[in-house]
């Protein structure tokens, strides 16, 4: 189907259609550098993803509380990677939307939904991080492996719900979506009412959390390493290994907020000026900042396991085929490293 036209030089989504959207020019070398480049960008995010999820699945000895909700939150980041980098890949490329009103729908809720889902279980993580260090002693009681169980559906469930019946919901709809009106478009923009609850939902309540629990546990991991230096009983290598590890411990929170910061905050930003002072970005602008943010679905697998020793020796277990190996040595291995590094 001949789904594009010249018309004084202007590019058309669709031939047949009055209301068609206009569509961006781009030479084939642009197209060509663009598809390289956000195919790249899937394929770390899918096998970076997968990586962590046959690592734990796998190895017993990795079957944790902490490492299950991020065996969680790598399958939810490569559900992002399958479903909705793709399908985002030929919209931002090619500057139209091919596949229908229906399943544009669709792929926004699976969208917020598994977007939402990856902070959510940002969220969590950070809990499970404040009992181990905040309240080590009542950490194996609190967050046994049920525990990160339920936190890893309450995940996956809560805004899952939210965003279907958010779109779904035919009481109201078109009092919550704004959208550009011209056929080729898939940009749903809520009104702003509807724009600062989504807002608040999606990144202002789970940052908030997640800032307040990684203050007290900065601040926890501060008042042991001073203890540790106080204690004149603690030999001096154990001294500056334990400095080394909180040092460690401080360097990955930095990370892990800043990516976080970077990644989500513009999107945000942006989506909230457009819904309020009716402040339409580019199309250029609107595709790096989308990207920017589904791009932190490719760094969690970096931020939260490829820092892990643990993860490296696995994955140099799987590629070199010896998943199987039934060797004695491979706990204490595995363990070795766990300890240390959630320690």
């Amino acid at each position: 189907m001949n789904t594009e036209t010249m018309d004084s030089d202007i590019l058309y989504c669709f031939a047949a259609l009055n209301d068609s959207c206009t569509k961006t020019s781009r030479a084939v070398t642009t197209k060509t550098l663009l598809y390289t480049v956000f195919t790249l960008s899937i394929l770390l995010t899918v096998l970076g993803n997968l990586s962590i999820i046959i690592s734990i699945s796998h190895f017993k000895q990795l079957h944790s509380p902490t490492n299950f909700l991020l065996l969680s939150l790598a399958t939810d980041d490569l559900l992002v990677g399958i479903i909705v980098m793709p399908f985002s890949m030929i919209r931002s490329v090619e500057s139209c939307w091919y596949f229908g009103d229906d399943f544009c729908i669709l792929l926004n809720c699976f969208d917020m939904s598994l977007t939402t889902a990856s902070i959510y279980h940002l969220i969590f993580i950070a809990v499970d991080r404040y009992y181990a260090i905040c309240k080590p002693l009542l950490y194996p009681v609190k967050i046994t492996n049920h525990v990160a169980l339920l936190f890893a559906l309450i995940s996956w469930v809560a805004p899952l719900a939210y965003a279907f019946s958010f779109l779904y919901v035919k009481s109201g709809f078109d009092d919550r979506i704004a959208t550009k009106k011209c056929s080729g478009n898939c940009t749903v923009l809520l009104n702003p009412p509807w724009a600062t609850v989504d807002c608040v939902i999606s990144l202002i309540f789970p940052c908030t959390l997640m800032v307040s629990m990684y203050v007290k546990v900065f601040q926890a991991a501060r008042k042991h390493a001073q203890v540790i230096c106080t204690d004149h009983k603690v030999t001096g290598h154990r001294n500056k290994m334990n400095q080394n590890k909180g040092g460690k411990a401080l360097r990955t929170l930095a990370i892990v907020m800043s990516m976080f910061v970077l990644c989500w905050f513009p999107a945000f930003g942006d989506y909230i000026l457009e819904s309020h002072i009716h402040f339409y970005s580019p199309p250029e602008l609107y595709n790096i900042l989308m990207w920017l943010g589904y791009f932190n679905s490719a760094m969690n697998p970096i931020i939260y396991a490829f820092f892990f020793r643990w993860f490296q020796k696995a994955l140099k277990l799987v590629l070199q085929c010896k998943i199987c190996t039934a060797d004695s040595s491979l706990y204490n291995l595995f363990q070795q490293s766990s300890e240390e590094e959630y320690a």
